[in-house]
């Protein structure tokens, strides 16, 4: 039997000390038939590990409803790791962050506002218990010590960066342990003295996120923990995008630099990310720390594999600083290839809400809900009222979460964003239909702001010049499906050649075309001509494309494409004649930003 302990002074391996070499995958943002290639491409590189979280929401997106399907077989993945002759770290949480909607709890749970967040509280310990007992009943039998691959289980995330609540962590160890789970616990902070100490219990292994400055950083991790060895379980080799700000990068010789003092002083490591790979469907998350900030489809991170998974001058730059501390393979991974160009246009379009309409009934309500009060937790909604005025005035919001469309009698009339504070739109005298087509952009993952409901927020008041205001609390609502399909083949919805209604007018549209390819390859779907919006490429939800940058190619992965005929789906809320469906030889992901 193999077994994996914290010593004195190092990580034992079987009884002799061993320095971890880790990099992040996250299974649920690469596709499982590339799980393989990244792992091994992770050996070449000099690691022996790998590390990943656990998305809750990705898991039960509707309480009670759990799957292990569709990318999500933690098992399989764990079982790849194996496969390739490394071991694995896991970081179930609950909380994750990892810019992922939410930070991975699921938006079902604080639904009612009786769940508390990331505390000691039932309702929200019970559905905790309830989910990590299941993700346990997959690790559990995947030790190190029952013959698998795992050598680490985290408890929780940064949690000195968010509360202070050492019972709520003991539970969650209590959990962790009564589930079978034998491994050494590790949590992690950012090394500042207020996060360390709030963060971790005294029985736990702590470890820091950073990405520079190694020797003091590990220097004030050791203050909080005088013996066991030291490890960045996260380090910072790149960053996230946020849609409207320049695309980040880091120099790769200086990150390299770093790593090496940080290997040299015998600190274990988990390059995060080692490679990003996408947020596919709409599950980016979002940061507000005082202005919201949605993040961007790509999760590429600039890390040394890029989203596609093709090594990066990152990768060899860091390959030749990990060959000075393990033996290295002769293999080398491959290098880039440029991808197919390719180009057909759109042959179909229908317009959004006229579609959406004939696939539902509208729920008429006596007060503004949110989206989250409607049982909807992702994606579109219509919101729908009726306005009567005897001068011009202004429809303003408490908040709208995150951008909204304003239609008066069916004329796109502005929008209301909150990225950039507005939240009222101009509404001319007379009675009038007001829909508002409202667009979940990505739940906050980090800070207070977790957990809290889409959509409008209320209440929603008429304004006049005059100071003086009215409720408005008669709406009715009407979601947009998830899947597009119906929508395009509903009879009731009238459907026309994209040439033949150019942009309706600035009406939001779907659009419908396809891309003929000679066979299976990864491709990089181009998104000039766009506005902003969703995109499914044979079915399956490619993630948002918005024309403020700074992305502007969407990864389609070569599992997804079929020789012959693909199809492709592209919602536009800010439609543009001459739009086209078109492929590139390589990525863009730092074109300008919109002004």
């Amino acid at each position: 039997m193999t077994t994996f302990s914290v010593g004195e002074h190092d990580f034992l391996l079987d009884g002799s000390p061993h320095q971890i070499l880790s990099g992040a995958l996250h299974y649920f943002r690469i596709q499982p038939e590339q799980w393989a290639d990244r792992i091994h491409k992770a050996r070449l590189l000099g690691l022996n590990t790998i590390e990943t979280y656990v998305a809750w929401n990705a898991h039960e997106p509707v309480e009670g409803q759990w799957s292990w399907a569709d990318g999500l077989d933690l098992a399989a993945f764990l079982k790849a790791v194996a496969d390739e002759g490394m071991h694995a770290i896991v970081r179930p949480a609950p909380y994750i962050c990892a810019e992922w909607d939410n930070g991975g709890l699921p938006a079902w749970l604080f639904g009612d506002g009786a769940a508390g967040v990331r505390r000691d509280e039932p309702v929200f310990m019970a559905a905790v218990e309830r989910y990590l007992r299941r993700v346990y009943e997959v690790i559990e039998p995947l030790q190190i010590d029952h013959g698998g691959p795992v050598i680490l289980v985290q408890i929780e995330n940064e949690y000195g960066a968010y509360g202070s609540d050492p019972e709520y962590l003991r539970k969650l160890v209590g959990i962790t342990r009564a589930a079978g789970i034998t491994v050494p616990l590790t949590t992690v902070d950012q090394p500042e003295d207020d996060m360390l100490s709030a963060g971790s219990l005294p029985e736990l292994l702590h470890t820091g996120s950073f990405g520079s400055r190694s020797p003091e950083r590990l220097a004030t991790l050791r203050r909080h923990q005088p013996t066991g060895p030291l490890m960045c379980m996260e380090y910072w080799n790149g960053w996230f995008d946020d849609w409207g700000t320049p695309h980040h990068t880091t120099n790769a010789a200086a990150s390299a630099a770093d790593l090496d003092l940080l290997l040299g002083s015998g600190a274990s490591v988990n390059l995060y990310m080692l490679c990003g790979g996408t947020n596919f469907g709409l599950t980016n998350g979002a940061n507000d720390k005082g202005t919201y900030e949605p993040i961007v489809t790509s999760y590429d991170y600039d890390a040394p594999l890029d989203e596609a998974g093709h090594p990066t001058a990152k990768y060899w730059a860091f390959r030749e600083v990990i060959g000075r501390y393990t033996e290295l393979s002769a293999e080398v991974p491959a290098g880039f290839s440029p991808a197919p160009v390719l180009g057909s246009p759109f042959t179909g379009e229908v317009d959004l809400l006229d579609a959406v309409e004939a696939s539902g009934s509208r729920v008429g309500v006596g007060h503004l809900p949110t989206m989250d009060e409607m049982g909807q937790f992702h994606g579109l909604a219509v919101f729908r009222t009726h306005i009567d005025l005897d001068e011009d005035a202004e429809l303003s919001f408490a908040d709208v979460r995150d951008r909204a469309l304003v239609l008066v009698d069916g004329e796109v009339a502005g929008a209301l964003d909150r990225a950039r504070k507005v939240f009222s739109a101009a509404i001319p005298a007379g009675s009038h239909e007001v829909t508002l087509l409202v667009e979940d952009q990505g739940r906050v993952d980090y800070g207070p702001r977790l957990g809290e409901p889409k959509g409008l927020i209320g209440p929603a008041v008429v304004r006049f010049d005059s100071g003086e205001t009215t409720e408005i609390s008669d709406w009715s609502y009407l979601p947009v499906p998830a899947d597009p399909l119906p929508l395009l083949e509903s009879t009731s919805a009238p459907d026309h050649s994209a040439s033949d209604h150019p942009a309706r007018d600035g009406r939001p549209v779907l659009r419908r075309g396809s891309l003929d390819v000679a066979g299976p390859a990864d491709l990089f779907l181009d998104t000039a001509g766009w506005g902003a919006g969703v995109v499914w490429f044979n079915g399956l939800c490619l993630g948002r494309f918005w024309d403020v940058g700074p992305q502007r190619t969407l990864y389609v992965p070569s599992p997804l494409v079929r020789t012959g005929a693909n199809d492709v789906v592209v919602l536009d809320l800010h439609p543009r004649a001459g739009a086209r469906i078109a492929t590139l030889a390589e990525p863009i992901l730092d074109s300008p930003i919109a002004g």
